[in-house]
């Protein structure tokens, strides 16, 4: 069994920055893939961003590409997602997700395995 645990989610304005952190513990991996994804109000989740095993191939969606980055310490068990330039539209649930595998669809939702709890990010115009 896995466990992720997001965090960092808040109430940002517009123009600000903010990171998120995902931390995943259980079951161990020797190559796995890590994203996050997001749930506007009353949308679908969308893809945001994704990172193979080794952070060698980094994935963003149009919209975020950019302002967003992601990144991942495999010591700490933990995926990052730097967000700057925050807009509105950005406002989410947002979730990461692990994929035991090394690299490869990674945009995808159904090649993750496992995922988080969701935090919210607000921003406001």
């Amino acid at each position: 069994q896995v466990q992720l645990v997001e965090s960092g989610g808040r109430l940002v304005q517009a123009g600000d920055s903010l990171r998120l952190s995902c931390a995943h513990s259980g079951r161990t991996f020797s190559r796995y893939s890590e994203g996050w994804f997001r749930q506007p109000p009353g949308k679908e989740r969308e893809f945001v961003a994704a990172i193979s095993w080794n952070g060698g191939d980094l994935y963003y969606a149009d919209s975020v590409k950019g302002r967003f980055t992601i990144s991942r310490d495999n010591a700490k068990n933990t995926v990052y997602l730097q967000m700057n330039s925050l807009k509105p539209e950005d406002t989410a649930v947002y979730y990461c997700a692990l994929a035991s595998r090394s690299s490869g669809y990674l945009t995808s939702k159904t090649v993750y395995d496992y995922w988080g709890q969701g935090t919210q990010v607000t921003v406001s115009s």
